[in-house]
């Protein structure tokens, strides 16, 4: 990781608005050209960048990473030092770290979780890895301690390599192949089969769309949601009580019809194709 080398956050306020601290940040714009964001803001520092390779759907990937005082930015590298693109950017206050052990392609490793999306990445050296971790860490404390927020405790589940299994993971039945396609549950992040995920669900936290959800993850969730209706009936029941003296209003009639209608729905009628692609989620 190139950049700063203090152990202390103490510089980087020194660096907020400074004419380098700018002229860093133009050129990471540049290299993103315009199909990044903007990314200079008041009181933001860049603080060091390097190339980690990130475990992605297919294979691990080289990425260029650059961590801000309040953001990791990362993206695909076209021509290093010159030309990035496929730009992310993940809040800090989102983020928590978890140390892994190594694999026999991949050392020095750990994960960034966030609770839109979660991965791996892997240093070219234990000592790399250290002082990516710490720096992060170190600018997550600084940005919670300033913000008074809680560190996340929720994150989205890590998407299980397609290459990791040549079976669902789920029935254990169906073996992939050039016809039968892998899919990964949204939920837990399994690789599995299009029978095993034929469900979608609504998880606001991950996406405004309900998302395919393997077999498993869908009947806990759906108990989770019925222990929640139940929770906030059992809530609004002593409130129910207290305004019974009232006189409903008119439109009470027409609202109860269209709840009949709605349960009409077979319960697995599905609203959503299959076929979604979602290349755009992973890079």
């Amino acid at each position: 990781m190139h950049g700063m080398h203090e152990s202390q956050l103490e510089m980087v306020d020194h660096l907020a608005n400074t004419e380098i601290n700018s002229q860093r940040i133009a050129a990471v714009e540049n290299c993103f050209g315009a199909s990044g964001q903007p990314l200079a803001l008041p009181g933001r520092v860049l603080l060091g960048e390097g190339i980690l390779t990130k475990e992605c759907r297919k294979k691990p990937k080289p990425r260029i990473f650059f961590l801000f005082n309040d953001i990791l930015v990362y993206g695909s590298i076209i021509i290093n030092k010159r030309k990035y693109n496929s730009q992310h950017i993940i809040p800090l206050e989102d983020v928590t770290l978890e140390t892994l052990p190594d694999t026999l392609q991949m050392k020095n490793r750990w994960m960034i979780k966030t609770s839109k999306k979660s991965f791996v990445v892997s240093a070219a050296s234990l000592t790399e890895r250290k002082e990516w971790i710490s720096h992060l860490e170190e600018c997550i404390k600084h940005l919670l301690t300033k913000t008074g927020r809680q560190p996340c405790r929720e994150h989205a589940a890590p998407w299980i390599p397609d290459k990791a299994t040549d079976i669902c993971m789920r029935c254990t039945q169906t073996k992939f192949s050039t016809l039968t396609r892998r899919h990964h549950c949204r939920k837990c992040g399994f690789v599995v089969c299009a029978d095993c995920s034929r469900q979608r669900f609504l998880m606001p936290r991950l996406s405004p769309k309900p998302l395919r959800v393997c077999n498993l993850c869908y009947r806990q969730l759906l108990a989770e949601k019925k222990k929640e209706a139940e929770a906030d009936r059992r809530q609004a029941e002593p409130l129910r009580a207290a305004v019974q003296g009232y006189e409903p209003s008119s439109g009470d009639d027409s609202d109860k019809s269209d709840d009949e209608k709605a349960e009409q729905w077979p319960a697995d009628t599905e609203f959503y194709t299959s076929e979604v692609s979602w290349s755009s989620f992973h890079s």
